[in-house]
Formats: C-alpha cells, structure tokens, sequence
C-alpha cells in the first residue's frame, strides 16, 4: 500500500504529481524563505492602511474618491507580487545575461526624465510622464539594474575560480557602471535617490572582498565631493532650505523647518498606543504635507502610536535581517553581492525616511520600501525581494 498521501482528492494523476512536487522538501515552494515574505506582506497590508488613513479625506489629492489611492496601491502590490514571482521562477542566474540589457534600458529612461517628457513633483525633475496621469521613477528600476551590473562584473573571475577577490581593474569597471547613472540622478536632481546609489555602491564592494583601500578612498571622494558641490552652489535653492531645516528646525518654522515640525507634532502625539487608526487629528486635518509617501510613517506614529511604529521597524528589521542571512549562506559572489546590495539598500532607505520624520535625518524625499504609496517604489522592493529569494531557492540543498 503507499505510504504517499494526495490532498487533492478528487483530482488526476498529474495534478496530484504536480502537488507533491511543489510540496516536497526540495522545491522551490518549501525553500522560499516564508519568514522575509510573511513581513514584507505585512508591511504592504499596513502601509495600505496607512495611506487610506493619509488620503481618504484629502479630496483635492484623491478626486473625491477616498479609495482612489488605496485601489492604486493594491495594485501596486499585486504587480509587484507578480513581478517577484516571475524573478523566482526565471532566477537570478538566467537573469544575469540580460543584466547589460536591463541596465541600458534603466539608464536610458532616466536620461528621458531630462527631456521634455519628464515631470517634477516637488522640485526634483525624477519622474517620466507616460501620460493619462501615470508617472514612472526611473531610479527605483537604477538601484535594481546597477546592484545586478556591479555583482556581475565582481564576481564574474571569482566564480569562475580565476580569483580569489575582485582585482583592481575589475572595481574600476564596476565603479563606471555605477557612476553613469549616479551623474544622470544628480542631474535630475534627485540628491535622496543618488544618496541611496551611493550606499548601494559602498554595501556592494564591501562583499565582494574589494581592497579596503578603495573603500576608504571613495569615502575621501565623497566628503570633498560633497563639499565641492556645496561651494560651487550645484545644489537647488529647496535642497538647500532641507538641509538648513535639519542643522537648525526652528529655522522659518511655517516655511522650511514646517514638515519636520508637523511630522515631529503628529508622532509625538500618539503616545504610546496612538489615537487609533483612522482618528489622528493631525493626518484628518491634513497638517502634514506628502503623508501618504515620504512622511507615511507619521500617519503610524500618531495612530498606532510607539507600539505600532515601532512594530513597522521591527518587519523590516526581520526583511533586512533574513537578506543578510541570504548573504552570507549565498554558494557564489554574485548572489552573496546582489543580496548584499539589496540589505544597503532597504536598510539605508528605511533609515533615512524615518530618521528625516523624527529629524535626525534631512528631508530627502525617500519612500519607506513596502509601506509608502507609490507603484515604481513598490514594483521595484518586490523585485528585490524576488531576487532574494531567488538566491536562496537556488543554493544547493543540503544533504
């Protein structure tokens, strides 16, 4: 008699044989790592919530509709779902050949962004008007694109068994394809999203065993970089009021320093179980400018309160914690650097847009990865955590 059971009573042969092959302990289904997505869902389930909270009441945002955002972001994640899944079934290897490609298409938009096609919110020209209202960001698809391009030249001698680390000539092939599209970003200007690149580039060479050398000499460039920019007046007259908002919050408290203050004002207010979601009188009266993006984590302040929020940083302290994990029991360079990649990424994004909500960070106009409103920044989280995933379903099963 078999000893195999068949849940699919009812059902033929092969529906049963299919079943039993995604349910074994060796399949892709089993190896997923539940406990990264279970949070990154989490995170999307609450950030829905939070921005129908920000915009439900906001008629001359959400056109007198109060699930016109909601609808939005639902379909964001389920895009962004599909997206993930389609990465874990292609896998990050097969994917590889088509990085060069990938890459060229990501710059080119962003370059596109710089003509007359591209639209500027909020003083940053970053986003591309593909018209009947839909935007895309073609930053959110660079941080993917330039992550994929380094670890691919990075690890491409070291898999190979040629060396043992990246030699000197190969960091500076991956530091070009990483400055390409850094210099259109600044061009934009979108200093938050070339902030993020930035991090990426440094999370990147740091796992691929790149000399400490290069490490620290890109520190030295970035600092007199920084302050070539700042003394050569590169940066736009709104950069430069968020940066003096942040050195000094009581600086023009109703101009500047007024979304760090309302944002300070909102989350302050929830105390330690908030006023309860859809009550928070300060996201009802609209006091805080861009709540459902940037400043989404105050609607969760104020509502849910520190429990809440904090419960918001502790998801994707588990998302950054399970990449890491991916990291280091990666087999290869390449998907120990692309996981590598992704961990700067959300970790550095997640910082900065809390940090900037309760002021120890400039406002930079970052959305927190899974909970803002926004369909690029969500397409492009979902992707990350299909190639994490994919990375991790691909390593060989242990015996």
């Amino acid at each position: 008699m078999s000893t195999h059971s068949y849940p699919l009573t009812g059902y033929g042969p092969k529906a049963q044989t299919t079943w039993a092959k995604l349910t074994a302990r060796d399949s892709a289904l089993w190896r997923l790592d539940w406990i990264m997505l279970l949070a990154a869902l989490a995170l999307s389930v609450v950030g829905t919530l939070l921005v129908y909270s920000a915009t439900r009441s906001h008629s001359d945002l959400n056109q007198g509709d109060p699930y016109y955002f909601v609808v939005r972001q639902v379909i964001g994640i389920l895009v962004g779902l599909a997206l993930m899944v389609g990465i874990v079934w292609l896998g990050h290897r097969k994917l590889r050949g088509a990085v060069p490609i990938l890459y060229g298409i990501s710059v080119f938009l962003a370059v596109l962004v710089l003509t007359p096609l591209g639209a500027t919110i909020n003083g940053s020209r970053a986003w591309l008007n593909l018209g009947g209202g839909f935007t895309v960001q073609p930053a959110e698809f660079i941080k993917i694109t330039m992550i994929l391009g380094m670890a691919m030249l990075l690890a491409a001698k070291v898999d190979a068994g040629d060396h043992a680390h990246p030699d000197h000539r190969t960091v500076l092939h991956a530091l070009g394809v990483a400055a390409l599209p850094i210099l259109v970003i600044m061009m934009m200007p979108d200093l938050g999203s070339a902030m993020v690149l930035v991090v990426i580039v440094l999370g990147v060479l740091l796992a691929s065993g790149a000399s400490n050398r290069w490490i620290a000499g890109l520190g030295l460039v970035g600092v007199l970089g920084s302050v070539l920019v700042w003394a050569l007046g590169l940066l736009d007259e709104y950069q430069i009021n968020r940066f003096a908002a942040f050195a000094n919050p009581a600086l023009d408290p109703s101009g500047v320093g007024y979304n760090t203050n309302q944002a300070r004002i909102a989350i302050g207010s929830g105390g330690l179980t908030g006023k309860g979601l859809f009550e928070g009188s300060q996201t009802t009266g609209q006091f805080v400018p861009e709540q459902q993006t940037d400043f989404v984590f105050t609607v969760a302040g104020e509502e849910l309160g520190f429990i809440g929020a904090g419960l918001i940083i502790v998801l994707l302290g588990v998302v950054i914690w399970r990449a890491c994990r991916i990291a280091h029991e990666s087999t290869e360079l390449y998907g120990t650097i692309v996981a590598a990649g992704i961990v700067a990424w959300f970790a550095f994004q997640s910082f900065e847009n809390i940090g900037m909500t309760l002021g120890i960070m400039p406002v930079a106009g970052l959305p927190l990865p899974f909970v803002s409103y926004g369909g690029t920044a969500m397409f492009a989280v979902w992707i990350g955590i299909g190639l994490l995933q994919s990375i991790r379903t691909q390593r060989p099963v242990a015996a």
